[in-house]
């Protein structure tokens, strides 16, 4: 299944209400099982969703709107599961991905196919694509080699760890940047003091959420904020114009991926607070 959402301009989302926004950007309704979903969305045409294979293999297709012969003649891919043990065979090479293992698959592969280990215990594959100009190797990234970085403090409650798996420091891709970030104990706010990468959207992932758990995730321009209520396992385009910030009711963690004109990750534009309305 493959839905397309298309661009929004920053002048219209102002008038957006609750509804609309949702309409927009907030992606729901995945990891069904034996289903693959994704959302191709207009803003730098990147792809977001999920794979849950359970009794089936499960293949990534292709329709008109992509244009192509295959899912990634054109296109680099992301991976990183959230469930299960798992395995993607590309062009009949295995990798077996365990939980928070990652994958970057890139242009001219033409086979991908998913499966669970165990279908008591499937795999939850999330996926990011965006459009590739070149190949590069296929990498395999355990959380553990995946490229660290510790922000935040515990007086500002966003004390949290960001593990770059798609990044320059530890492979290539054209233009996908993907990875994870995990909050410390006691801390709720994602990003704070928010951002604005005029040169990058993004999309994020919630996700180890309990049922009554809640993000705020913030959206709009940093005059004109708005706020989408995100809860387990959903996702939210946010485009370049907007904010990039999330405060949570309860503990959770994140995978965001970014598509654009670079890969600098410290290339953002900081929104003090109190310029926020």
């Amino acid at each position: 299944m493959l839905e397309v959402r298309y661009a929004s301009s920053n002048k219209d989302a102002k008038s957006y209400d609750t509804m609309r926004l949702r309409e927009e950007f907030h992606i729901d309704g995945l990891f069904q099982k034996d289903e693959i979903k994704m959302v191709y969305s207009h803003i730098d045409r990147i792809i977001a969703g999920s794979v849950c294979p359970v009794e089936k293999e499960l293949k990534l297709e292709v329709g008109k709107e992509i244009g192509a012969e295959y899912f990634l003649e054109r296109r680099e891919l992301g991976i990183i599961n959230i469930g299960g043990s798992g395995i993607v065979t590309l062009d009949g090479e295995v990798q077996e991905l365990e939980k928070g293992d990652g994958l970057y698959v890139g242009k001219g592969i033409k086979d991908v196919v998913f499966k669970s280990v165990d279908p008591g215990k499937p795999a939850k594959f999330y996926i990011n694509s965006a459009p590739a100009h070149a190949s590069y190797p296929t990498v395999k990234i355990n959380v553990k080699d995946a490229s660290p970085v510790k922000l935040g403090s515990k007086e500002e409650l966003n004390q949290r760890t960001i593990y770059q798996y798609v990044h320059p420091n530890v492979c290539q891709s054209c233009q996908l940047l993907m990875g994870m970030t995990i909050l410390e104990d006691g801390s709720v706010w994602n990003t704070m003091p928010c951002h604005t990468h005029d040169r990058r959207m993004e999309v994020y992932f919630y996700f180890d959420m309990d049922d009554d758990a809640m993000v705020f995730h913030m959206t709009g321009e940093p005059k004109e904020t708005r706020h989408i209520i995100m809860r387990n396992e959903e996702a939210v385009i946010s485009p370049s114009w907007s904010i990039h910030s999330g405060v949570g009711t309860k503990k959770y963690t994140f995978i965001w991926g970014m598509v654009g004109e670079n890969q600098t990750f410290t290339d953002m534009d900081h929104i003090n607070n109190k310029d926020l309305l």
